[in-house]
C-alpha cells in the first residue's frame, strides 16, 4: 500500500512538473502583452466606445474587453466605474463577459494546451457570448436605461507618473531643447517598459498566481487519478454541459487558471465543446460578482447577464462537439502535440523566472500578515 501511494505521489509530481512547464513560457509571453496592452492603451478610449446604446456600443465593449488583462475578479471595478461613467447597462453587460474569459495571457496559454482549433474557438465564442448578453439586456432593459453621467474618472490604465515633455524641469521660452527631447523620449520609453513589467510581475500576476497555481494543482490530479478515456461516455452532450455549468457559475476562476485544467479534461476524454463551456462558463461568473451587478445594475441586467451567458457558453459547445465530429477535427492530438513547441530550456528559464516572482509575492503576503499581526 506504501508503495502504492508512493508511486501515485511520484506520478503527480511528474505531472505537475509537465503541465507547469509547458505553461511557464506562454504564460509569461501572455503577461507581458497584458503589461503592453495596460500601458498604452489610452485611458478615455473604453468610455468613448462603449457610450450610448444598441448593437455598436455592444459589439465595441466585446472587441476592446477582449484583450484586456482583466480577470473576473478585477474586472468588477472596473465595468462599474464604466457604468456610473455614462457607460450603457448592454454595454456594460457585454464588457462584463467578453473581458473575463480572454485576455492576451489566456489566448497565449490556450494555443500552449489547447492547440490552434481551441485557441481560435475560445475567443470567438468568447465575443459571441458577450454579444448575445449584451443583446439580451438591451431587450430585457430598454426604456428603463436612464444612464446618467458620473463625476467618477474610469481608469483602467495603472497610475502615470506624470512623464511629460517638461515633468519637473522648466523649459526655454521657445519650449524644450532638442537635448531635452531626446532625454525625454528614452526617459519616457524607459518609464513605461518599467510600468509594462510593474503591472504584469506585479499587479496581474498577484491577481491570478493563487488560482493559476491551483489549477495546475487540479490539472496534474486529474492526470494522476482519472484514466485516460475516463471521460468518454458522460463527459459529452447537453447534461455534461449543464453540469459544468453548476460547477463553473458559482466558481471563482480566471481565464488563465482555467486552460490546464481544460487541458486535463481534454485528455481524460471530456469532449471539446464541454470544456468550452467550462471555459467560458467559469470565468465569466461567480457569486461575488453576480451580487455586485445586482446591486449595481438591478435584477433584470443581472438576470440577463446570466441567462445570457449561460446559453451562450451551451450553444457554443454544442456547435463545437457537432463541428469536431462534421470536419473529423483531431483536437486531443494537438493537445498531446503542443510540448514541441518551445526548446526545453526556454520552458525550465521561464519556469525559473515564475518562481521566483511566486515566492516573492508570497513572502510580500507573509510580510503584510505579520505586520498586521503585531
Amino acid at each position: 500500500m506504501l508503495v502504492y501511494d508512493v508511486a501515485m505521489v511520484e506520478r503527480f509530481m511528474i505531472h505537475l512538473w509537465a503541465v507547469a512547464l509547458e505553461a511557464s513560457p506562454w504564460l509569461l509571453f501572455g503577461l507581458v502583452i497584458s503589461g503592453m496592452i495596460k500601458v498604452w492603451m489610452p485611458a478615455d478610449l473604453l468610455r468613448r466606445w462603449v457610450g450610448g446604446h444598441g448593437l455598436r456600443s455592444i459589439v465595441n465593449a466585446a472587441l476592446l474587453g477582449t484583450p484586456l488583462p482583466l480577470c473576473s475578479c478585477s474586472v468588477i471595478p472596473a465595468a462599474v466605474t464604466l457604468r456610473r461613467a455614462g457607460a450603457s447597462k448592454e454595454a456594460t453587460v457585454s464588457f462584463l463577459v467578453a473581458t473575463p474569459e480572454n485576455g492576451a495571457d489566456s489566448i497565449a496559454l490556450t494555443y500552449a494546451m489547447l492547440g490552434p482549433f481551441m485557441t481560435v474557438v475560445r475567443p470567438v465564442a468568447a465575443i459571441f457570448s458577450a454579444i448575445w448578453a449584451g443583446v439580451l439586456t438591451w431587450w430585457m432593459v430598454r426604456g428603463r436605461d436612464q444612464s446618467s453621467q458620473s463625476n467618477h474618472v474610469a481608469s483602467l490604465t495603472i497610475d502615470d507618473d506624470g512623464a511629460h515633455c517638461c515633468g519637473d524641469q522648466a523649459c526655454g521660452k521657445n519650449g524644450p531643447s532638442e537635448d531635452h527631447e531626446k532625454t525625454t523620449v528614452k526617459t519616457s520609453w524607459k518609464r513605461q517598459a518599467y510600468q509594462v513589467v510593474r503591472y504584469a510581475v506585479g499587479d496581474l500576476y498577484a491577481d491570478i498566481a493563487f488560482w493559476l497555481i491551483l489549477g495546475l494543482v487540479l490539472a496534474a490530479m486529474i492526470q494522476t487519478f482519472v484514466p485516460p478515456d475516463a471521460m468518454v461516455k458522460w463527459g459529452s452532450g447537453l447534461p455534461a454541459m449543464l453540469g459544468m455549468l453548476l460547477i463553473g457559475v458559482p466558481m471563482y476562476i480566471c481565464a488563465t487558471a482555467s486552460t490546464p485544467v481544460a487541458a486535463a479534461m481534454l485528455l481524460a476524454g471530456v469532449s471539446p465543446g464541454t470544456v468550452l463551456v467550462f471555459l467560458l462558463a467559469g470565468p465569466a461568473t461567480n457569486l461575488g460578482s453576480i451580487g455586485i451587478i445586482r446591486r449595481e445594475m438591478g435584477n433584470r441586467v443581472c438576470a440577463a447577464y446570466l441567462i445570457g451567458a449561460c446559453s451562450a457558453a451551451v450553444a457554443c459547445g454544442l456547435f463545437i462537439d457537432w463541428l469536431v465530429r462534421f470536419w473529423d477535427i483531431a483536437v486531443l492530438a494537438q493537445v498531446e502535440d503542443h510540448n514541441e513547441l518551445i526548446p526545453q530550456w526556454v520552458a525550465i528559464a521561464a519556469l525559473i523566472i515564475l518562481g521566483s516572482m511566486t515566492g516573492w509575492h508570497l513572502w510580500q503576503w507573509l510580510r503584510r500578515k505579520m505586520i498586521q499581526h503585531r
